[in-house]
């Protein structure tokens, strides 16, 4: 007898009927000689600072560093249900060995480990590893299963990974909340790329626009430029020289080019894409591409590889031939593809790149979401215009000259559209409406030296010289794979801040602690965010630092450096971040939390402590930071009926205890309707009712 345990239900569902585990137990799944149950994702986390000591609960910078002589881990109470059927099977005498089914990579690994330890079971462990949820791949995962000390430096790194982020986290948040009175959340990851939208967007603030004009010759399907002219009249001047003027070409430039396909879709280039065209965030793209993953439509999505294996040249050559005779947007001409151009093993660490199954071939849109459509197309998409041919185009630049002054003007003849075909189509079939930095050449009429061009009209634009863009989801994401690139060696791996698989969580943090926000597509620091970026030492807003560490992580995995070495250079870390804040002048601790008092009005006083309630993006909420109380903006009492705490409404509540509300919503009647809405103190917590004014009868 063994025992599987997977991440999710669905995913272990899966892998039940591969191996025959039918029967329905309570939390878990049997067959003859196997049993299946599930983690429900991060099922235990480690424990806050307040489970190892009481006086954590109190914030005080004079009991900092808090460093864990031992690691906790907690079990989240809606899960802990769950986690006492995994104990139960894991502590089984019968069992000959467990199947680590998670995930296959470093999450997958940790929530694997933390179940595993906490229900102190001693029973063997072999992993599962594969990349895609078809019956063939996990039968095939089944018949190579490793021993789970063979995951065992990737188990290192899940641990480091996420002790450090903890130690940063609880650590710098409470030493830089108390050195300025104020409360400021630091992360490993986040604080360094919020630093980059900071100063994005200081350098857009700071950029100083300079106007500039272009005269232009014209004809009717000629469009000749000069070059930046700093002053209207000159323009003007040259514009109204050459209308009606005979123009000459003096020098022709045609020069054949070519745009090799893209490579196949990581995480972050989907990402980046499935932004730029459809507006999706990164952390709902990556929430698709797994569902998508669960379905068996797509192979596993938390990759950093733009390739395939050798030995998947058949597997995805078949797929291709599927490809082309179902997708209704690509018309199949018969146009020739290069396989060996995306197989390299090498380029192929953990898992390769993402392509569609062979279950593609079963699904049909209506099957699906809206936005799993979406990403499903564009990773069939991507696989077609990926092994297609070179689009070709023949580049032409020729300068014409016309009263003395000289224009240009730039064209592209298209000679093979190779795998363009395909991407033009799927964004046809979807009409998308991307933003391009540039407008393409156009074609432009058969040009020949010493040709002329006869009654060419004159005529000037305005322009300004632009700023640089505020990020999207698409450039951010660029942005942090990038980030510290050039300051590593060219022999490096993983460079930049995260991973494929955590950037979108740290997107996420930003935007939910108010430091950034979303404005359409872009996502621009806020003024807390930049405000509490300008308190940050330079090395905690370092990307080349952080970088280094994604990447001795991604070494520690391969047994090139160790844990321990690792944690030594995070508590350094600890260590200088504390004298660091000890070495804030007084005046300027003062300067501080006078400017942050002004900016934060007092809407009313606690009902827990007596302090002052203030107005946040999302609740009002206690200034003393040993007091819990919060009364947020969007609860669960008033959401049925439609309804947020407005200011006004925060305020009679902390004031009166009680606030009239004319507009709530009968999900019953269809209908609003007025009452009155009360508030208690229970524990700290405020709690709901409604109480209906009496109607006045008539005498």
């Amino acid at each position: 007898m063994y025992l599987v345990i997977s991440e999710k239900p669905s995913v272990a569902q899966s892998i039940a009927k591969v191996i025959g585990a039918y029967k329905k137990e309570d939390g878990y799944l049997s067959g003859r000689d196997c049993l299946v149950s599930w983690c429900l994702g991060h099922l235990a986390e480690y424990a806050m600072p307040e489970s190892y000591d009481e006086k954590y609960k109190t914030w005080s910078f004079d009991d900092l560093p808090i460093i864990p002589d031992r690691w906790k881990l907690e079990v989240a109470k809606d899960k802990n249900a769950q986690f006492a059927v995994l104990k139960k099977l894991l502590t089984r005498i019968d069992l000959e060995y467990v199947v680590n089914a998670c995930d296959a990579g470093r999450e997958g690994e940790l929530i694997f480990k933390r179940v595993y330890d906490l229900s102190g079971s001693s029973i063997p462990v072999k992993r599962l590893w594969i990349s895609s949820m078809e019956d063939k791949a996990i039968l095939d995962g089944f018949a190579h299963l490793k021993s789970g000390e063979d995951y065992k430096n990737l188990a290192d790194a899940s641990v480091c990974r996420a002790q450090a982020d903890w130690l940063v986290g609880m650590n710098a948040t409470r030493a830089y909340t108390k050195t300025y009175n104020q409360r400021l959340t630091v992360g490993r990851v986040q604080t360094p790329t919020l630093a980059m939208l900071v100063e994005r967007g200081e350098e857009i603030q700071n950029f100083q626009k300079e106007q500039y004009f272009i005269a232009h010759i014209q004809t009717d399907d000629l469009d000749a430029i000069s070059g930046h002219i700093s002053g209207l009249q000159e323009a003007e001047r040259i514009a109204e020289l050459c209308d009606g003027k005979t123009a000459t070409v003096q020098k022709v430039k045609k020069e054949p080019k070519a745009v090799n396909p893209p490579k196949l879709y990581d995480l972050t280039t989907l990402q980046r894409e499935a932004n730029r065209l459809f507006g999706f965030t990164a952390k709902q793209t990556l929430d698709h591409a797994q569902s998508l993953y669960e379905k068996k439509l797509i192979t596993y999505p938390r990759t950093d590889s733009q390739y395939l294996t050798e030995d998947m040249e058949e597997s995805a050559r078949s797929i291709i031939q599927m490809l082309k005779a179902t997708l209704s947007f690509i018309y199949d001409n018969g146009f020739p593809f290069d396989l060996k151009r995306v197989l390299n093993s090498k380029k192929v660490s953990d898992h390769h790149a993402i392509i569609p199954t062979a279950e593609i071939g079963k699904v049909k849109e209506s099957d699906l979401s809206h936005e799993e459509w979406k990403i499903l197309m564009l990773v069939a998409t991507r696989l077609l215009c990926a092994t297609a041919e070179k689009y070709q185009y023949i580049a032409v630049k020729a300068e014409i000259a016309c009263c003395g002054q000289l224009f240009t003007v730039t064209g592209r003849t298209v000679t093979a559209p190779g795998w363009r075909v395909c991407e033009e189509a799927m964004k046809g079939y979807f009409q998308t409406e991307e933003e391009k930095d540039e407008e393409e050449p156009a074609s432009i009429p058969e040009l020949t030296e010493g040709q002329a061009i006869f009654d060419v009209k004159g005529r000037v634009t305005e322009h300004w010289t632009k700023p640089p863009k505020a990020y999207t989801e698409d450039s951010l994401l660029a942005a942090m794979e990038r980030a510290g690139s050039a300051d590593m060696d060219n022999n490096v791996e993983r460079k930049g801040l995260g991973t494929p698989a955590t950037r979108a969580s740290i997107i996420e943090k930003l935007i939910s602690s108010g430091y950034a926000a979303r404005r359409k597509r872009q996502i621009v620091a806020t003024e807390g965010g930049a405000k509490m970026t300008a308190l940050m030492p330079d090395y905690l807003k370092s990307v080349q630092m952080t970088a280094d560490w994604e990447n001795r992580l991604l070494q520690m995995e391969r047994g090139e450096t160790s844990a321990e070495d690792f944690m030594t250079d995070i508590y350094a870390l600890i260590d200088r971040i504390l004298v660091s804040c000890k070495e804030v002048p007084e005046d300027m601790r003062k300067r501080h939390a006078e400017a942050n008092s002004k900016d934060k009005e007092e809407i009313g006083k606690c009902p827990v402590c007596g302090g002052s309630v203030i107005e946040g993006k999302n609740k009002y909420f206690c200034s003393n930071r040993d007091c819990s109380f919060v009364l947020w903006k969007e609860n669960r009492f008033l959401s049925s009926m439609k309804k947020t705490v407005s200011k006004k409404m925060a305020v009679e509540l902390l004031t009166k205890g009680k606030t009239r509300v004319k507009d709530l919503f009968s999900a019953k009647t269809g209908k609003t309707f007025e009452a009155d809405l009360l508030m208690t103190i229970n524990d700290g917590k405020p709690s709901f009712s409604l109480e209906f004014p009496q109607r006045k009868t008539k005498k």
